[in-house]
């Protein structure tokens, strides 16, 4: 009896260690979740007492205009919510179809927002910047996203208040915050020079290309006004020909055990399983679903001039809204005219194509697509061009991929950074002192400028 009454009390697993596996630094102090942030309540914008719309995206509470005619927006905002400097806003709805979004973000004016979000306050005593990047560290964990399973699109904060969670002084809180803001801005500048490198060099491939299926690199002596603004001068031996007699618009039933094709902004056409991004899950509905062979011209109609134009590298299924062509004959390249329509898009081509300027997201059919000319030099031409841009174009690819492995470890290392650090597990005083951040982000920078 006496040994068990010497028996130290058991101390309750927190968020941190459940998801993190961070265990409790020592100076840190057990507490509950709801004690540290609350659930703003009955702040409506009664009277539009506010006007500035606020917006969360990216991670960012940013301002939108009020007047916009874009995106789903209400008569009036009298059912939204004020929100403060210092709240924290989540958005916990779409968490099993969303995988990508960031779904908080730290409110830096007095604004309005939707409803449908969480705002919470952070009482006096904490700090409202580390509180965010703790809660962007389950973020970043797909913690939320456990907390929305089988057929559970949305949670509120309330659902897990009574969370136990560990938290350092007041003090330790803004020494953490303020070595994140800077530690993630200077992290965020690279991956934002990564990104405009990935833009640059696209554009350069893209302008080739360009330029090589419309015959104007090469030794084109002789050449003809095609009289297609987009198009200008072709080589005079090449031949003007109708899209209707060049493909055919194909609807095939899908096979039960196709797997599911995407078309995506870099012109790739494959099974989802094989794309580069990952993140968003779809519902696997066999209604609407068609089947694409390898080989297929694809043209995803909903956003047929931002890229999502290629041929198929898979065989598989996919939603009715792409355009799926075969071509007529044999002299036809399907990825030489992949490269035409891409060329067409990036020149504005879609006002020809859509019935009217007024629409917000113009739709590719292939209704008006039959009647449009395309250049179409012989078929031994086609593969060269194809051959050429794939060449030319190889190294460009390469660095572009090196860029994109970049990003991602650029990424990871910022996720680790924001654990460890509003888990304890670094010391953000000492870790300044020594340099050590920035002599690894030095590092990796400098392996990416190599």
């Amino acid at each position: 009896m006496c040994a068990m009454n010497r028996l130290e009390p058991v101390e309750p697993v927190t968020l941190q260690q459940r998801v993190h596996g961070a265990s409790r630094p020592p100076a840190w102090h057990l507490d509950k979740l709801h004690r540290v942030l609350r659930v703003r309540r009955g702040i409506k914008n009664d009277g539009m007492k506010e006007d500035n719309l606020l917006s969360l995206s990216y991670g960012r509470i940013i301002p939108k205009d009020i007047n916009t005619s874009e995106g789903l927006l209400p008569e009036n905002f009298e059912g939204y919510q004020i929100v403060e400097p210092g709240n924290i806003v989540m958005r916990l709805t779409d968490l099993q179809n969303d995988k990508r979004s960031l779904r908080q973000g730290l409110v830096k004016e007095r604004g309005i927002i939707t409803s449908a979000y969480d705002a919470l306050d952070v009482p006096k005593g904490q700090c409202p910047e580390f509180w965010f990047y703790s809660l962007l560290a389950l973020d970043l964990a797909k913690h939320y996203y456990s907390l929305g399973g089988g057929v559970r699109q949305s949670v509120k904060f309330t659902d897990f208040p009574n969370d136990w969670i560990y938290r350092p002084d007041l003090t330790t809180q803004r020494q953490i915050a303020d070595f994140l803001d800077r530690e993630t801005a200077r992290i965020d500048g690279l991956i934002e020079k990564r990104r405009r490198m990935i833009d640059s060099i696209r554009s350069r491939i893209l302008d080739f290309s360009d330029l090589a299926v419309l015959g104007q690199i090469g030794s084109h002596e002789v050449t003809k006004d095609s009289g297609i603004p987009w198009m200008g001068r072709i080589p005079a031996q090449w031949e003007l020909i109708r899209a209707k007699y060049l493909f055919r618009e194909m609807s095939r039933s899908p096979e039960p055990d196709d797997g599911v094709i995407t078309a995506f902004r870099d012109g790739q056409v494959c099974l989802r399983s094989r794309r580069r991004e990952e993140g968003y899950t779809f519902a696997e509905l066999e209604v609407g679903y068609q089947r694409i062979q390898t080989g297929d011209l694809v043209i995803n109609t909903m956003d047929a001039f931002a890229g999502a134009i290629g041929v198929s590298e898979d065989d598989g299924k996919a939603t009715g809204e792409y355009a799926v062509c075969t071509p007529s004959s044999d002299r036809i390249n399907c990825h030489y005219f992949a490269r035409v329509l891409r060329c067409m898009a990036r020149r504005d081509y879609i006002y020809v194509l859509c019935p009217s300027v007024r629409e917000r997201a113009p739709r590719f059919r292939f209704v008006r697509f039959a009647t449009v000319a395309l250049p179409v030099p012989s078929r031994s031409e086609q593969d060269r061009i194809v051959a050429r841009i794939d060449d030319e174009s190889g190294d460009l690819q390469r660095l572009m991929e090196v860029n994109h492995q970049s990003v991602e470890r650029l990424r990871e290392y910022r996720s680790a950074l924001i654990t460890a650090a509003v888990t304890g597990q670094i010391d953000p005083t000492t870790r300044a002192r020594a340099g050590n951040a920035d002599r690894q982000l030095d590092a990796m920078e400098a392996e990416e400028a190599t």
